[in-house]
């Protein structure tokens, strides 16, 4: 990307990291309503210009060069969720955690990276993709570390799912993988599946100069759900991951997909 749109990616990045770890971090179980409060009024002071450190000067300064909304910033605040929920009853429990840690940080972005002049798409359609692509990476995240959360008493998959398949929170905590998980497993992986189709069809709308990295980290994380296959469903002691030379002849086939723009590369996205 853009020097200037890099400076700013980074600045959003930072402000979501050390968002995360208030809530779910190492100090995390000293954090309570009222801190996070006042995290939110640091973040209304940086949107109007007034910046408490360094690291929010560096948002404050993207908030002034590019439209980005505050919204999905105090959204994500909203993953104070984690603080005092580890199930989740249904799917739409699920995904709502997932908006709030990943999917807003897709709308965060879609304002930095641009959209193509070349764009028929609707500016709505587009930010749903980036939304798609949050809750994707997420969703990808919990499947991948289905055992390192059981160890840590939390189970995010859907209670009213795992309950049809016939397992246990037992089962999991055991870390057994059976029939029953892997069928189970096989359902999740084409929900994700289903969201990364839906994110690609607004990353080939996205500005040239921010195209290529875009898609390159959504091929990189859906080969995590290869990885979670190629385990026999196993993300209870093995964990899931890219290597190296795979993560490489990534980079080149990316690159090839956005090389034409949004027009001509609508009909390439399900090939």
């Amino acid at each position: 990307m853009t020097p200037e749109r890099q400076r700013a990616v980074w600045a959003i990045y930072v402000w979501c990291r050390r968002t995360d770890e208030l809530v779910d971090g190492p100090n995390a179980s000293c954090i309570n309503s009222t801190a996070l409060d006042r995290w939110e009024k640091r973040l209304t002071d940086l949107f109007e210009g007034r910046p408490f450190d360094v690291y929010d000067a560096a948002l404050s300064d993207t908030v002034s060069k590019f439209p980005v909304d505050i919204q999905p910033f105090k959204d994500m605040i909203e993953m104070r969720l984690d603080l005092r929920k580890s199930r989740n009853k249904i799917f739409d429990e699920l995904y709502l955690y997932c908006y709030y840690v990943a999917g807003t940080v897709g709308l965060m972005s879609v304002p930095v990276m641009g959209i193509s002049p070349d764009s028929k798409a609707s500016t709505e359609n587009i930010y749903n993709a980036a939304l798609a692509l949050g809750i994707a990476n997420q969703l990808t995240n919990i499947l991948r570390d289905v055992g390192e959360d059981a160890r840590r008493g939390r189970i995010y998959l859907p209670h009213d799912e795992l309950k049809l398949a016939g397992i246990l929170e037992d089962d999991i905590f055991r870390g057994i993988v059976t029939d029953k998980w892997r069928n189970f497993m096989k359902g999740q992986i084409k929900r994700a599946r289903m969201f990364f189709d839906e994110a690609e069809k607004g990353v080939i709308e996205l500005n040239s100069a921010s195209r290529w990295p875009v898609w390159a980290s959504l091929v990189l994380y859906r080969q995590i759900l290869d990885a979670i296959e190629a385990n026999d469903y196993n993300n209870f002691t093995k964990r899931a991951y890219v290597g190296k030379a795979k993560k490489l002849l990534s980079f080149p086939v990316a690159y090839a997909r956005v090389l034409v723009g949004p027009s001509k590369l609508t009909g390439m996205v399900n090939t």
